[in-house]
């Protein structure tokens, strides 16, 4: 059900561009001439819908202005312009393999450092490390890709594209580690040989799984609120109470699309990935997107400032449907494996009694079916 209406929000979300193609430009006639909604009822929704078509001509000028200035470059201004923007790339990417590499480490440390004193603190260790990566990669990404002066639909795309490649690979490594030390992927134990999973030092290898999913989930809502409370809000407090050129400079905090739809995915994607591990988790999801929601609209509209650079929201929407799509495979992926090829815990769960969780499934079905004549 998920995937059929990501599929559909997705063929809603194509940009018109991908049909008429690349070099298809509307004429500025019909937009000044039909642009308006005359079903437009009351002065609010007039008035979105005047900034509606206020950005769309801004958007459309600056493309027009920047495709001109393309034109007149020349082939060393163009190589130069190319291999800046491979250097901030290869920067951006070396940034993220670090991230990834703290994350499996992180981990790895955590849960083989069980018995000692700080395990009450180690053991939130890798949320918190996934969650301070998620925070402050998408901050550093955004900020690199703004010096390379993009066009506001290339920066914003550019940052999504990073910031997915982080929050999934920080996702996928997250799993990766775990199932290195729970299901001793890759790892040669006697336990894991006698078990198919770590018996000894997970008798209930899917609690632990959901217990980290439980607190990766819960630090990342704690984080948010963290930041929009503690940072968003002060700095504006402050910003507002003094004046000079520092505080000029600072200003009130930016807004960044990319990062706060993307954090709203994130979540949803570990959503996912503890359906069979905890099945309150969507429940507790439920709960966090609709606070979510509230505290974004909170700083939107108290703490933070307009973006300077103006992008169509709809050519984004397809990218934000499709890292949906990503994300629910990621999730899907490891949990088809997990539940047609891993043992079931021996000593606890549903599954105890079957060699894998998906033997229940035929056995179910044997049951209900009549006998063969």
């Amino acid at each position: 059900l998920c995937f059929c209406g990501i599929l559909q929000r997705m063929v809603k979300g194509l940009p018109q561009r991908l049909f008429l193609g690349q070099d298809y430009k509307s004429p500025v006639s019909v937009k000044v001439f039909s642009s308006w909604d005359f079903c437009t009822r009351g002065q609010e929704a007039a008035t979105i819908k005047k900034h509606e078509i206020s950005n769309e001509f801004k958007v459309e000028l600056e493309e027009r202005r920047r495709f001109l200035l393309v034109q007149q470059e020349t082939r060393a201004q163009k190589a130069c312009h190319l291999l800046t923007h491979l250097r901030v790339n290869v920067l951006i990417g070396l940034l993220v393999v670090g991230a990834i590499s703290a994350i499996f480490w992180a981990t790895k440390y955590s849960q083989d450092n069980k018995e000692e004193s700080l395990f009450v603190v180690l053991q939130y260790l890798p949320p918190g490390v996934i969650a301070l990566v998620n925070f402050l990669g998408p901050l550093l990404f955004v900020s690199l890709i703004q010096l390379e002066n993009y066009p506001p639909n290339t920066e914003v795309n550019l940052a999504l594209v990073w910031c997915v490649v982080l929050k999934l690979a920080s996702l996928g490594m997250f799993s990766f580690s775990l199932g290195q030390t729970v299901l001793c992927l890759g790892r040669n134990k006697t336990s894991c040989a006698s078990y198919g999973y770590n018996a000894c030092d997970y008798q209930c290898w899917e609690n632990a799984v959901g217990e980290e999913l439980y607190k990766l989930s819960i630090f990342n809502f704690l984080l948010m609120v963290a930041f929009a409370f503690f940072v968003s809000l002060p700095r504006r407090m402050l910003v507002e109470r003094f004046s000079g050129r520092f505080w000029t400079w600072l200003d009130r905090e930016e807004f960044l699309v990319p990062k706060n739809v993307l954090d709203i995915v994130a979540g949803q994607t570990i959503t996912w990935m503890g359906l069979f591990y905890c099945p309150l988790l969507p429940l507790l999801n439920s709960v966090f997107i609709f606070l979510t929601f509230y505290i974004k609209k909170y700083t939107l509209m108290r703490n933070s400032r307009a973006s300077p650079r103006r992008f169509r929201a709809s050519s984004s929407t397809f990218f934000f449907q499709l890292v949906l799509l990503l994300g629910l495979l990621l999730a899907v992926v490891p949990l088809g494996y997990v539940v047609s090829s891993i043992h079931s815990s021996w000593d606890c769960g549903l599954f105890a009694n079957y060699s894998a969780p998906w033997q229940v499934v035929p056995q179910l079905v044997a049951l209900r079916l009549p006998p063969p004549p």
